[in-house]
């Protein structure tokens, strides 16, 4: 089932599991990641606990996806905001439905991964910082 925020023309709009495309999801993650690789998304949607999507005036601006343990664990992956509405309080909006849709699906903790320069993204999301470990496979 497809959740949305209404919002006025030319404002964000959140939906909660919309259905999403290569084309779209590759076009915002090439804007977004310059080291992007087109690649399909439909494997890891499939697995998700939930993601949700941004978007203003029907174009894609924004996406993250939460993925599960299938118990009470949930982490938030691949948030990604276009470059042309960074820094308009997207992201945090994304993260902060990502939290309450996880919440409302049974997740007890919602994880997080990120580097040094986003703490402060993620703080204003509600994040603390913990102690974690990390391999590269």
């Amino acid at each position: 089932m497809v959740m949305s925020d209404q919002a006025p023309e030319n404002q964000i709009r959140l939906e909660v599991g919309p259905a999403l495309g290569d084309v779209e999801l590759n076009e915002l993650f090439g804007a977004s990641w310059p080291d992007h690789r087109p690649a399909s998304f439909s494997g890891m949607l499939a697995r998700s606990l939930c993601w949700v999507a941004a978007y203003r005036e029907g174009a894609l601006v924004g996406f993250v996806n939460v993925a599960t343990d299938g118990g009470i664990h949930a982490f938030i992956l691949d948030t990604t905001v276009h470059p042309r509405v960074r820094r308009q309080g997207v992201g945090v909006r994304l993260v902060q439905r990502a939290a309450q849709e996880a919440r409302s699906r049974g997740a007890r903790w919602l994880h997080v991964d990120y580097e040094p320069h986003l703490e402060e993204f993620y703080a204003r999301c509600g994040f603390r910082p913990t102690a974690a470990g990390l391999m590269r496979l």
